[in-house]
C-alpha cells in the first residue's frame, strides 16, 4: 500500500496508545479539530473505565506526538485533534509526487486478470438507455479495477440464433418485402433503416451497436457468439450429471446448490434447441479456460433469478465458484417535464442510447447513468442533464477543474510546491483533508463495485474548491507557490475522478 501517511502513523502511535485499531475520522464540525476518533467510547468498557476519563488521557499522550498541534477531549468520549501545517505539507507533497496516479494501485500487491461482460444486449435493435447504463456501470467498474492495478477486458455477448433473432430477421424482410411485420415482429425506423440494406441485417446491426458504445467512450476487448459457443455443447454435456425428462434434457444443478434443476435442451416439441442455461455453462467454461482470475457479469435486476446460477455453473465445471461475480442494476426512467418516457424495443418507443446521448452529450450521459447506486430505480431529468450550469452537477464539477486550468495558465511558470505558510486557512485545511480522503474512497468503490461513490466525491471536491477560491486569492497570494500546489493537486483528482466514470475533464469551459 506504498509509504505511511502522516495520518496512518497518528492512528497507529493513538491507537497503540489506546491498545486498539483507530481509525481517524473528519468531524461535522471543523471547529471541533481537523480529526477526531471514538476510540475511548469503544474501548472504556473492557477497561472498567469512563470514556471521557480515557478520552482525555489519550488526548494527552496525543498531544506530544509529531505533527499534532493540539488534542482535546469532548463528551461522551472524543479525542479531537488539530494538526500542525507540516502535516498538511507532508500529505500535498504526497500528491504531487504521485499526480494523476494520485489514489491508484491499492491492487499492485496482488493485480488480477479480471474480465468485465457488460451491456450485451441481442443485437435486435440499437442500444437503449437502459443497456447505456449498464455499459456505463460497467465500465466505469473496470476503470477502478484498472486503477487499482488489474488487467481488465472488457466483452460483449451477443445471442445470434434463437427465436428473438428469428423475429428480428423476419421483421426486416417483411419491411423490404412491403408487407405486414410478423406477430411480436419488431418496430421502428431502425428496421426501415435496415431493410433499405441487403443482406443479413444482424452485422450491420451489430456495427451500430459497435459505433454507438465506441461514442460513448466504452471500447470492448472482445466479441462473443452464443452460436459459436453452442457448438461445444454434445462434449461439454457429456461431463455433466444430466437426465431426460418429459423428452428434454436436464442437469441435475441442484446437487450443486441450485434451487432447481435446469432444462439444457428442450423437448422435440418445444424447439429441441439448447436453452439459455445451456449457452451460459458453454460461455463460462469458455471465460474460465481463457484464465481469467475473476468472471464478472453486469445484469439488469430482471435478472435477479439467475444470480446465483453463474456460481453453480462454476461448481459444475469444477471451478472455483468465488471466482465469479454478478452485479445488478435497477431501471432508468427518463423524465421532460412531467411526462416519463417507455421503453419497449419491440414497440418502436424505446428510447436508444444515440438519442439520449445527442440530448444531453456524452459527459452528461455517462454521469448520469452512473451516479445512482445500482440498487436504485434512476429517474433521470432531461432538461437538467443537459444544462449547462452550476446547477447541473457535472457541469459543475468540470467547472472546478477549467477554472484551475485558468490559474495554473495565467501562474506564467511559476511552481507548485507542497510547503505551507506557518499558517493554514480554514479552507484551505479542508481542502487538503478532502483530497486526502480520495485514496480510501477509490479503494471503497473498488472492492464495493460502486462507482456512483466517485461523482458524489467529485462534487465535494469541487464544493470546498469553489470556497477556498472565493475565500483566497491564488496568484500574487503571499502563499501563491502553496497554493497553486493546492490547486494543482485538485486538478489532478477531478480529472481522474471524471476519468474513472467516463467524463472528461475540459481545460475550459
Amino acid at each position: 500500500m506504498g509509504t505511511p501517511t502522516p495520518l496512518d502513523r497518528l492512528e497507529h502511535a493513538i491507537g497503540e496508545a489506546a491498545g486498539s485499531p483507530v481509525t481517524l475520522e473528519r468531524p461535522r464540525d471543523p471547529s471541533h479539530g481537523d480529526y477526531a476518533t471514538n476510540v475511548a467510547l469503544q474501548v472504556a468498557g473492557q477497561r472498567g473505565r469512563p470514556p471521557l476519563e480515557l478520552a482525555e488521557e489519550l488526548a494527552t499522550s496525543a498531544a506530544d506526538l509529531p505533527g499534532v498541534a493540539s488534542a482535546s477531549a469532548a463528551a461522551p468520549g472524543f479525542v479531537n485533534l488539530t494538526l500542525a501545517p507540516a502535516v498538511f505539507g507532508e500529505l500535498l507533497d504526497e500528491m504531487l509526487q504521485a499526480g494523476r496516479d494520485y489514489g491508484g494501485g491499492s491492487a499492485a500487491s496482488r493485480p488480477q486478470r479480471i474480465q468485465v461482460e457488460m451491456v450485451s444486449a441481442n443485437p435486435t435493435g440499437p442500444i437503449t438507455v437502459a443497456g447505456g447504463r449498464n455499459g456505463a456501470y460497467g465500465d466505469s467498474v473496470a476503470r477502478l479495477l484498472e486503477f487499482a492495478g488489474h488487467k481488465v477486458e472488457r466483452e460483449y455477448y451477443y445471442n445470434d440464433a434463437g427465436g428473438q433473432m428469428d423475429r428480428f430477421r423476419a421483421s426486416v424482410e417483411a419491411r423490404r418485402r412491403g408487407e405486414e411485420l410478423p406477430e411480436e415482429g419488431y418496430q421502428g425506423a431502425y428496421i426501415e433503416d435496415l431493410a433499405r440494406e441487403e443482406g443479413d441485417p444482424v452485422p450491420a446491426m451489430l456495427a451500430r451497436i459497435e459505433a454507438t458504445l465506441e461514442r460513448f467512450r466504452i471500447h470492448f476487448d472482445s466479441w462473443a457468439k452464443q452460436s459459436e459457443l453452442e457448438h461445444a455443447l454434445p462434449a461439454l454435456l457429456k461431463r455433466l450429471d444430466t437426465y431426460e425428462k418429459d423428452g428434454a434434457l436436464w442437469v441435475r444443478s441442484t446437487a450443486y446448490g441450485d434451487e432447481k434443476d435446469r432444462v439444457l435442451i428442450r423437448s422435440a416439441e418445444r424447439s429441441g434447441l439448447p436453452t439459455y442455461e445451456a449457452a451460459d455453462i458453454a460461455y463460462l467454461r469458455d471465460k474460465l479456460e481463457r484464465g481469467f482470475d475473476r468472471i464478472i457479469y453486469v445484469l439488469g435486476a430482471d435478472h435477479h433469478g439467475v444470480e446465483g446460477w453463474y456460481a453453480v455453473v462454476a461448481k459444475m465445471l469444477g471451478y472455483d465458484p468465488s471466482a465469479v461475480e454478478v452485479l445488478l442494476y435497477q431501471l432508468v426512467h427518463l423524465t421532460k417535464g412531467d411526462e416519463q418516457t417507455k421503453m419497449s424495443k419491440r414497440r418502436g418507443d424505446v428510447v436508444f442510447l444515440e438519442e439520449f446521448i445527442d440530448e444531453v452529450g456524452v459527459d452528461a450521459a455517462r454521469w448520469y447513468l452512473v451516479r445512482s447506486s445500482p440498487e436504485q430505480s434512476m429517474e433521470i431529468d432531461l432538461d437538467l442533464a443537459r444544462e449547462r450550469s452550476v446547477k447541473n452537477p457535472v457541469f459543475y464539477v468540470q467547472y472546478a477543474h477549467a477554472r484551475i486550468a485558468g490559474i495554473l495558465r495565467n501562474a506564467e511558470g511559476a511552481t507548485p510546491v507542497a510547503e505551507p505558510p506557518a499558517e493554514l486557512a480554514p479552507e484551505e485545511r479542508e481542502l487538503v483533508k478532502r483530497l486526502a480522503d480520495y485514496p480510501q474512497v477509490v479503494a471503497d468503490a473498488v472492492e464495493r463495485r460502486t462507482p456512483h461513490a466517485i461523482p458524489t466525491y467529485a462534487i465535494r471536491v469541487a464544493d470546498d474548491f469553489h470556497r477556498f477560491y472565493h475565500e483566497h486569492r491564488v496568484l500574487e497570494s503571499e502563499a501563491e507557490s502553496f497554493r497553486l500546489g493546492l490547486i494543482s493537486a485538485t486538478q489532478n483528482v477531478i480529472a481522474r475522478s471524471l476519468d474513472l466514470i467516463g467524463v472528461e475533464a475540459p481545460d475550459r469551459m
